[in-house]
């Protein structure tokens, strides 16, 4: 995309909001037949169209020198809740007081989102949508990516709620719905209080800056029932991670000092009844452990793989029960991350917002992912992997995991369902692809 283009395809954009915003639908449509009667009533000599035309003109202007005219000002205070999650419609409340020495009636509230027109980079960068967008010609000139980048980075969609009555002075509490399209943080940058002028057409504009912001969790799928095998493993953290799940450094005995013997265990209270070193003697921690896998991998910064990818680890981190056993996600940004979530530990809300703001790492190996789940898998009883591509690392990892006998399913998010993973199944060991636009069904499939 040439930077001519883009700056005529932002500016259009700007036009574009302008018009459906401050024009109401019965304003678009005298504005629509305004343009047309231009275009028809150049031929003044066989054609009586242009009458039409000042007759409309003086409309749009009286209703927007009246609308111009009006003076009102108000407060607001918008009470969101803790996080949304894609997909699902969330209702807040916004007080409104308006500085008024009267009540007032036909406002219109609407929010001020962050721009969401992405940065030339970005365009020239991103892959090319996978849902079919507009013609040929929309891919040579990146108008697909530019539409598919725009509708990602709006965030969320929010209709503008009617406000019947507003008293002078006194909060009024209007209820909005949201729908989150997207995750991570949605960013809001004010309120606009609109009022329509006496014909209808052209809307009074007064904005508030009001910046808040609402993190917005990946969407979620339903998981059939899912029985994850795997033993309970030894885990050396002691009892802070253990901490109530599963059998922890629990008291045993007391018994004489043996060479070795680490001297946080000795019990001084005999020693100094007994006169010899007296150590206690406690119960290791066993305890079944899964590791989820994320394969976050890619050139591109966005991509619908991707963010499908991210939707199905979430599902599972919101299934598994971790009441007692442990959950480790583990993905690849900056560095090497390994959350663990169970009973004592953290709870699931942290780990979906933790993939609420998971980016994809396009300066690393896959390699590194590997290692730091082998550095694990004396820990872990299985793993769920959900990988973006089916190559000859992702399957390297894999062949070792079936080496260590440990019990691994593997979800491949892939564009092509013609394109199915090479069958690596086992006793241990089980691969499924899923086309990204038909997670769903695939998982009912598990």
């Amino acid at each position: 995309m040439s930077p001519l283009f883009y700056h005529f395809l932002r500016f259009s954009y700007t036009v574009q909001c302008w018009l459906t915003r401050r024009f109401t639908n019965t304003g678009l449509v005298v504005l629509g037949c305004l343009l047309l009667t231009v275009l028809l009533g150049g031929d003044t000599n066989h054609s009586l169209t242009y009458q039409i035309f000042p007759f409309l003109l003086s409309l749009l202007v009286l209703a927007i020198a009246v609308s111009l005219s009006v003076r009102y000002g108000f407060n607001a205070r918008r009470m969101l809740p803790r996080f949304g999650t894609v997909g699902v419609p969330l209702t807040y409340r916004v007080a409104v007081q308006l500085n008024s020495q009267r009540s007032q009636t036909g406002f219109r509230l609407l929010e001020e989102f962050a721009d969401p027109r992405p940065r030339l980079a970005e365009v020239r960068e991103s892959p090319e949508p996978l849902v079919p967008m507009g013609f040929a010609i929309g891919r040579l000139l990146g108008l697909n990516r530019w539409f598919w980048l725009l509708d990602r980075k709006q965030g969320a969609r929010v209709k503008p709620v009617e406000v019947a009555l507003l008293h002078p002075n006194r909060t009024t509490d209007v209820v909005l719905e949201l729908i989150p399209r997207c995750r991570g943080v949605l960013r809001f940058r004010g309120l606009t209080l609109a009022r329509p002028d006496p014909l209808g057409l052209f809307q009074a504009f007064r904005t508030i800056s009001l910046p808040q912001s609402l993190l917005i969790l990946p969407r979620l799928y339903q998981l059939p029932p899912i029985a994850l095998p795997g033993t309970r493993r030894y885990q050396s953290g002691g009892i802070a991670l253990a901490s109530s799940v599963g059998d922890t450094e629990e008291f045993r005995s007391l018994r004489e000092y043996r060479p070795g013997d680490s001297p946080r265990k000795i019990h001084w209270k005999s020693w100094a009844k007994t006169g010899k070193a007296i150590v206690k003697e406690e119960q290791d921690e066993f305890f079944v452990r899964h590791a989820l896998i994320l394969d976050t991998f890619q050139s591109q910064a966005y991509s619908e793989i991707f963010e499908a990818a991210i939707a199905v680890a979430a599902s599972f981190a919101c299934e598994i029960q971790t009441q007692e056993s442990l959950l480790d996600l583990m993905f690849v940004g900056l560095e090497t991350y390994c959350f663990t979530i169970g009973r004592g530990l953290s709870h699931t809300d942290r780990m979906l917002e933790i993939l609420a703001s998971v980016t994809a790492c396009r300066d690393k190996p896959f390699d590194d992912l590997i290692g730091a789940v082998i550095n694990r898998s004396t820990l872990l009883s299985g793993c769920i992997g959900v990988f973006l591509s089916w190559d000859d690392s992702r399957q390297q990892l894999v062949r070792q995991l079936q080496a260590m006998r440990l019990p691994t399913l593997v979800l491949v998010i892939t564009e092509n369902p013609e394109q199915k993973p090479a069958t690596m199944h086992d006793s241990l060991t089980s691969v499924l692809h899923l086309r990204w636009n038909q997670i769903q069904e695939g998982l009912m499939q598990l």
